[in-house]
């Protein structure tokens, strides 16, 4: 019996050994280390600034508080940086990126672009769900979205495989709109001063979190009209505003849009390359599962205006499930419903 005892407590004693080597050897791998986020979208927008969110706090929850700094790689909805991600940055903890939602369905939409398995990576958490919206300008024709059936309207894009595209094509495929998409704006924040200039009418697809915390002037002073929400169920805030969902009219109609749509649900994936130390990994999750809790990230992101609403690796998993299981003929309907022909 004495000699059980004394066994157990020298196996608990050797696992608490082991636990406190692994601690201390993160923590000297990450002292002084810096980390890169890098965030797939251009500069002033809102991938960027969560971006630089996370980067000010993620340091403080990973062992040795390395610093963290943001790298801009904008290109083909965040193609470029989740190949880059995968194919090239260091596969030793240093790195991260905030992609844009659209690499989940790059596979069947842009395939000749994507250089990555996306069961491969080491995924983080998720930073926000999101509500796309379309918005009118107030002086322009379009008081409904039945408006933008009967007419075309002008709006602003921001390349042929991002939301401000993607999801005009989609309704005029699905549910019959007539958006005419004016592309070439390097992003959301140029595309919007095209509506505030009289270049475009709207945008096709635009968040509602930062409509609501970087432009509340537009609601607040009647700027703009919102017409439609590209989401599966209705915005608190937005009661009397039809979902994309409700034009529907068949079941293969219904499925592609459900597809289009679950991208939303995990709209600012956070990822590591593959190939990172499992040990690494489980801290990155870790500090991260710790700073989206935090009062203080919390308290800056309300003082940066930033609507967020953040969830552990699993809701990204969760849709990566989804597209996993998704067959090559309806992804190949995906993609011809959102290919740009369909807005010429």
């Amino acid at each position: 019996m004495k000699f059980r005892h004394v066994a157990a407590a020298s196996a608990t004693l050797a696992l608490l050994a082991a636990g406190s080597a692994r601690a201390d050897a993160l923590s000297d791998f990450y002292t002084g280390k810096t980390i890169t986020v890098i965030v797939g979208a251009d500069s002033g927008g809102g991938y960027d600034a969560q971006g630089r969110l996370m980067a000010r706090h993620i340091g403080r929850f990973l062992p040795g508080t390395p610093n963290a700094i943001v790298q801009n790689m904008p290109g083909a909805g965040s193609l470029t940086a989740a190949n880059q991600l995968y194919n090239v940055s260091p596969k030793d903890g240093t790195v991260m990126g905030l992609l844009q939602r659209g690499v989940f369905s790059a596979k069947f939409t842009n395939p000749q672009g994507v250089r990555f398995d996306l069961t491969k990576f080491n995924w983080v958490g998720n930073l926000s769900a999101e509500t796309g919206v379309v918005i009118a300008w107030a002086n322009s024709p379009f008081k409904t979205i039945e408006d933008v059936m009967k007419q075309e309207m002008l709006v602003g894009g921001t390349g042929p495989h991002i939301d401000t595209e993607t999801s005009p094509r989609m309704m005029n495929a699905l549910i019959g709109t007539k958006f005419k998409i004016i592309s070439g704006y390097p992003g959301t924040t140029d595309a919007v001063l095209a509506m505030e200039r009289g270049e475009v009418q709207g945008m096709g697809d635009w968040s509602w979190s930062n409509v609501k915390t970087r432009r509340p002037d537009y609601l607040r002073e009647g700027k703009v009209r919102v017409l439609m929400q590209m989401s599966t169920q209705k915005e608190p805030d937005l009661p009397n505003v039809p979902l994309a969902m409700d034009f529907v009219k068949t079941p293969e109609q219904r499925e592609l849009m459900t597809l289009f749509l679950a991208q939303k649900s995990a709209a600012r994936p956070v990822v590591a390359p593959p190939g990172i130390p499992a040990d690494r990994v489980k801290a990155i999750r870790a500090a991260f599962d710790k700073m989206i809790v935090d009062a203080d990230f919390l308290k800056d992101a309300t003082q940066a205006k930033l609507d967020i609403d953040p969830a552990p690796a699993a809701a990204i998993e969760r849709v990566i499930e989804i597209f996993a299981k998704t067959s090559e003929e309806t992804g190949a309907k995906l993609r011809d419903a959102i290919d740009p022909k369909f807005s010429k």
